[in-house]
């Protein structure tokens, strides 16, 4: 989304840069080269021959199936409604006058970063509070939140709640007790995506190849036996994720799209970013178990007390990897709820950047508060429900 857009009053470029100029590019020159290597590196162990490469296909299999497609879907719902409502959330956000905090705290609980982002633009043009980008930043799980509904629903359904209750209570707490405004205009130019344009037929494919992914996800999570269905499910996912380490190794962004570009390319754009780190995760942890022979599990029972205050900091490092390996520790039994807890109350996903690049003092600062009520929930639940979920 262009901060621009929110800022009409302001003095804006005539035109915004587009996949096909020739600035756009080079924007990410060192950044596309890094991405190609690694995205070489990954279909590279998926062919090699060997219990190593036959893990890798089946991590990647489960990756797609039970994360990305289920991305795609969740992306192409809700930028598919955005566009055909012509909403716009950040204008949305100035009536709602005092029920901005909930509204601010509901667009953080959604998965992904993209609701949180419109709240911090949102600041940045006076649109709402402190306490609205407090609340929206602590309610968020980021993609993370992706990981933990389509793995395993039943903790979503309670991590994602308590989020967004501990999010409008902050968020009404720090707009009752912190009067100063910590917007920088000098940055509200700043871009936080570039145009892409036309719909590619890179996107095109994506969404053709997460269909069936989806199909097999969802069966997948009915317990279908994948034998079921041959290779399909193998040759589905392997192409969905060539594609997307495709898409995301040349692409021209850095984590986030532009509002203005397609539903079907922000879905592709996104999807393919997340699943990056969905992938790092999942081969991370099995090849560590796997190769290293090394027990995660013994390792951090020695220090279980520090573990919620470990993710915690975690939570405070910008971008949505970290989270989503906080995410998998805890699937896989290595890590308790009350880390997984802290970590979605304190991490700020994505959001984080255009927060820290427009109001860096307000980035910050809404960063410490929502850690406050990290340490208490998390600290709760280890002491008073260690065994819960």
């Amino acid at each position: 989304m262009s901060v621009q857009d929110q800022f009409p009053a302001k003095k804006a470029p005539a035109t915004l840069p587009s996949a096909g100029s020739a600035t756009v590019p080079d924007m990410l020159g060192p950044f596309r080269v890094k991405r190609l290597m690694i995205a070489l590196l990954v279909l590279v162990l998926a062919v090699i021959p060997g219990h190593m490469g036959e893990l890798t296909r089946t991590l990647l299999t489960d990756a797609y199936v039970q994360v990305s497609a289920f991305v795609a879907a969740t992306l192409m719902l809700f930028y598919g409604a955005e566009k055909v409502f012509k909403f716009d959330l950040g204008v949305a956000l100035k009536g709602a006058k005092g029920f901005q905090v909930p509204a601010a705290a509901i667009l953080g609980a959604t998965p992904g970063c993209g609701g949180a982002v419109v709240v911090v633009a949102a600041y940045s043009s006076g649109n709402v509070g402190l306490g609205a980008v407090v609340a929206a930043l602590t309610a968020t799980m980021g993609d993370a939140a992706f990981l933990l509904i389509a793995t395993r629903p039943d903790v979503a359904v309670v991590v994602l709640p308590i989020s967004l209750a501990v999010g409008i209570i902050t968020g009404y707490l720090v707009d009752l007790f912190e009067k100063r405004d910590y917007r920088d205009s000098a940055k509200a130019q700043c871009e936080l995506a570039p145009l892409i344009g036309t719909t590619r037929t890179k996107d095109y494919l994506y969404l053709a190849l997460a269909i069936p992914g989806l199909f097999f996800g969802i069966n997948q999570l009915f317990q279908v036996d994948f034998a079921t269905f041959g290779h399909a499910p193998l040759i589905i996912s392997l192409a969905g994720v060539a594609t997307g380490l495709y898409i995301w190794a040349t692409s021209p962004l850095q984590a986030m799209t532009h509002q203005q570009d397609s539903p079907v390319t922000r879905m592709a754009e996104e999807t393919s970013f997340i699943s990056i780190w969905v992938i790092f995760a999942y081969l991370a942890y099995d090849y560590f178990m796997t190769f290293a022979g090394f027990d995660l599990a013994n390792a951090f029972s020695s220090i279980a007390i520090a573990l919620p205050l470990l993710a915690i900091l975690i939570g405070f490092v910008p971008g949505c990897g970290p989270q989503v390996l906080v995410t998998t520790l805890y699937i896989n039994g290595i890590v308790p709820f009350s880390a997984l807890i802290g970590n979605a109350i304190s991490n700020d996903g994505d959001a984080l950047f255009p927060a820290i690049a427009l109001n860096p003092k307000a980035a910050i600062l809404a960063t410490a508060y929502s850690a406050i009520p990290a340490v208490i929930v998390a600290y709760g639940f280890y002491f008073f429900a260690p065994n819960f979920l």
